[in-house]
């Protein structure tokens, strides 16, 4: 099976993965357009609400969050081919009806080319301040809850969902998706992600692991879809890494390590990244095209079926343009 190849455009990148300022809203189309004429298969964007605490310590101005779901309507009106996917979509944070109606929409004006990654979030502190009410609620619950009502508002023609703490009465859903059924990935490292990807979704979407933990994850989601029931060979293996590609190793290393992406993934060692061993060199995508091509190889052997929402080091949008349109003509080539 071949492999996807998807691209992280900016939507909620300020201040986190990159530095303030960095993309304008007018930066946003021309970088979707970039990937869909190189030959990328998606393009991906993250969600959040509010400024994270660290980034309010960092940098003396505000980050511009853009909301994933209006991008990627914006987006999807201008593209052709790209799929448009969320990296994740932080369910705790939405209503699930409206975050339904939302997704059926924006399958149904893209034709059919959405891709749902749902998840808990990297920073509770974020939940906390939309929901202060709500500080003991066990996100995990949510995102199981959201799903398997996402399912069903997708699918069935009137719904009465009674969970912990997902609950409407009679809600009819229409227009449904395109995609029968549209894909929602589970988005996380944990092994309840594994076990949620396994048990309810189209795909496992974890961050910055090495091949040997990329091959450990799959077994675990395939063991989670035989209990289910489900044929987890159908599950999509997408991880996201970052990406630093130079002409040399020593470049793109000493490009990476002097990064805001780099900081950005040290700030997530104690949540998402907790259970990581060892340095980003062995989980992410660092050095020359041939080397990332070798590196991509051994992905693929542990089991990755798509390249999620690849993160390009740079400080610039110009900088992260050349280096999209360097991997897109260096490495991107060898797998066609």
């Amino acid at each position: 099976m071949p492999l996807s190849f998807g691209v992280h455009i900016p939507t909620c990148i300020e201040g986190m993965m990159y530095p303030i300022p960095f993309a304008r809203a007018e930066d946003i189309l021309p970088t979707a357009l970039l990937c869909e004429r190189l030959g990328f298969d998606s393009v991906w964007g993250n969600d959040h609400m509010t400024t994270q605490r660290y980034v309010q310590r960092e940098f003396p101005e505000p980050p511009n969050y853009f909301e994933p779901l209006v991008t990627f309507t914006y987006v999807a009106a201008r593209t052709t081919r790209v799929k448009v996917c969320t990296c994740i979509l932080v369910l705790p944070m939405r209503h699930i009806v409206v975050a339904a109606k939302q997704a059926a929409t924006l399958d149904q004006l893209s034709g059919g080319r959405l891709i749902l990654g749902v998840g808990t979030g990297a920073y509770r502190e974020e939940y906390e301040a939309l929901f202060p009410d709500a500080r003991e609620a066990r996100r995990g619950v949510v995102v199981d809850e959201g799903m398997l009502a996402l399912r069903r508002l997708f699918t069935e023609r009137r719904v009465t969902f009674r969970g912990r703490y997902v609950h409407f009465e009679e809600v009819e859903c229409f227009p449904k998706p395109v995609q029968r059924p549209l894909p929602i990935y589970a988005g996380g490292n944990h092994p309840e992600v594994r076990r949620r990807a396994g048990e309810l979704g189209e795909g496992w979407l974890p961050a910055v692991l090495s091949p040997e933990e990329i091959a450990k994850g799959v077994e675990d989601v395939h063991r989670a879809a035989e209990r289910a029931g489900r044929d987890g060979s159908k599950i999509d293996i997408a991880p996201q890494f970052a990406v630093s590609i130079g002409r040399t190793h020593e470049e793109a290393l000493q490009r990476f390590r002097t990064s805001q992406l780099a900081r950005h993934l040290e700030s997530l060692r104690a949540t998402t990244l907790r259970e990581q061993t060892g340095g980003h060199e062995q989980r992410n995508l660092i050095g020359s095209p041939d080397a990332i091509c070798e590196r991509i190889r051994a992905y693929q052997k542990a089991g990755v079926r798509t390249l999620a929402g690849m993160l390009f080091v740079a400080n610039t949008v110009t900088e992260m343009h050349e280096r999209i349109e360097l991997f897109g003509r260096e490495v991107l080539s060898n797998f066609r």
